[in-house]
């Protein structure tokens, strides 16, 4: 007992001892009025004044869509930088949405794949706050939707030619939205323009006014990957770079049986022509050329019969309407051109004139008919001139935005022509296989 008891005695004197030396040891290295390093702390840095924040993805997330956007919020950000790199590093390039809360990737992302993805935001104290995501993208899905573009690259088109695009399946209005928001068209000069679903499976583009002559064009879909409803997903992107034309304008008035060509704001030619009797009217209204045949030949037997039906060799047809209206040339009705109307409602001209046209007419080009007794059916060929702008719009799933006033971009060779009646048809019940008229 005594034994443990002097052990304790001599612990605690030896704790005393080394309590001193420390008190001795610490009191020398004060330094005068300086604070000691031992008691006081280094200053801590102020946290940023900006702050960022990922919503979607989110951290961990997987079977993520390969079309996804890089969704963040920030506060008091003057600058804010957004990065998506692979799982090998390697960055993926992307642009920021016009609102500046979302990043989109220039193209799908890779399917099974990891990313992660950063966004730094930094204040007006030039301290950058940053947030990070890593998310792993889906496998590649069985059911995939394929988007088709009418025109192909570098083709050359009419000023009124409609960006047309084509889904292999139906895509439901809940989804239109979320695919009009992948769409993008840029024009140089720049014109206002707008997205209108014409069916389910078509979406079409055209400017405010008609393109201005000698315009680039090119649009985007980016369906990659895209969810598009039921279990369905876009196949992959498209892009389109088209040229447009010369300001290519044809007018038929009935009332004068003349057709007048403009090129770029000045008469160049004025044509007779004949357009269709009273019990086969020709169609009032703005349509444009949907296709062009060098030669062909219109059968009508199996739509009219034996009685009424006819098949009859053409040179220089142009299409205006899915119900078989062309421009075309008639040399049987050369005596009537200008003055009475015999065709079944076709635009009747002469060869010359029909060759004229040919060689000067690009698809897309506007064909104004006037004064007929018969209105153009809407959805019946490519009439998306003959809807006002203000029920052109009503096609788009996403609200209208009017562009700011740029006068020097205005033109009054590009005015929208004079529309016809504006009730609609379906354009899911235009029958693209129809016969002509002559």
């Amino acid at each position: 007992m005594r034994v443990r008891d002097t052990n304790r005695r001599r612990s605690v004197l030896a704790a005393g001892v080394l309590a001193v030396a420390l008190a001795l040891t610490s009191g020398c290295t004060g330094g005068g009025d300086e604070p000691s390093g031992w008691h006081g702390g280094v200053d801590q840095p102020a946290a940023p004044k900006a702050s960022a924040a990922i919503t979607e993805p989110a951290a961990d997330a997987t079977d993520v869509p390969a079309s996804t956007s890089i969704t963040f919020t920030t506060k008091d950000a003057e600058d804010t930088v957004v990065e998506l790199k692979d799982a090998a590093g390697e960055s993926v390039e992307g642009a920021l949405a016009a609102d500046g809360a979302s990043w989109l990737p220039t193209g799908a992302l890779e399917y099974g794949e990891t990313y992660t993805a950063t966004v730094t935001a930094t204040g007006d104290d030039g301290r950058p706050a940053t947030a990070t995501s890593t998310f792993t993208t889906m496998a590649k899905p069985a059911n995939q939707v394929r988007v088709m573009s009418f025109l192909g690259d570098d083709q050359t088109v009419g000023v009124g030619m409609p960006l047309i695009v084509r889904f292999s399946r139906a895509i439901p209005e809940s989804h239109r939205d979320d695919v009009q928001r992948r769409m993008s068209v840029t024009a140089t000069p720049a014109q206002e323009g707008i997205w209108h679903w014409a069916s389910p499976t078509e979406i079409r583009y055209r400017p405010k006014e008609f393109w201005q002559a000698g315009s680039a064009v090119s649009y985007r879909v980016q369906a990659g990957g895209l969810p598009l409803g039921d279990g369905w997903y876009g196949r992959a992107d498209l892009t389109v770079d088209i040229k447009i034309g010369p300001a290519v304008v044809m007018t038929v008035d009935n009332r004068t049986k003349r057709m007048t060509v403009t090129k770029d704001g000045s008469v160049v030619r004025t044509i007779p022509v004949s357009l269709g009797k009273k019990s086969t009217p020709s169609s009032s209204g703005t349509m444009v050329v949907i296709e062009k045949l060098r030669k062909t030949v219109f059968d009508t037997y199996e739509e009219l019969g034996p009685e009424e039906g006819y098949r009859t060799k053409i040179d220089y047809a142009q299409r205006l309407t899915w119900g078989g209206e062309f421009i075309h040339a008639a040399p049987w009705s050369e005596g009537q051109q200008g003055t009475r109307n015999v065709s079944h409602g076709c635009v009747n001209v002469s060869m010359a004139n029909g060759a004229w046209l040919f060689k000067n007419t690009h698809i897309g080009d506007p064909v104004t008919v006037k004064g007929t007794e018969r209105k153009l059916q809407n959805g019946n060929g490519w009439t998306d001139w003959n809807m006002s702008w203000e029920q052109y719009v009503k096609g788009s799933a996403l609200p209208y935005e009017p562009a700011a006033a740029d006068p020097e971009t205005a033109d009054p060779e590009t005015a929208d022509p004079e529309t016809a009646d504006p009730e609609t048809a379906d354009p899911e019940t235009a029958d693209p296989e129809v016969t002509p008229n002559p």
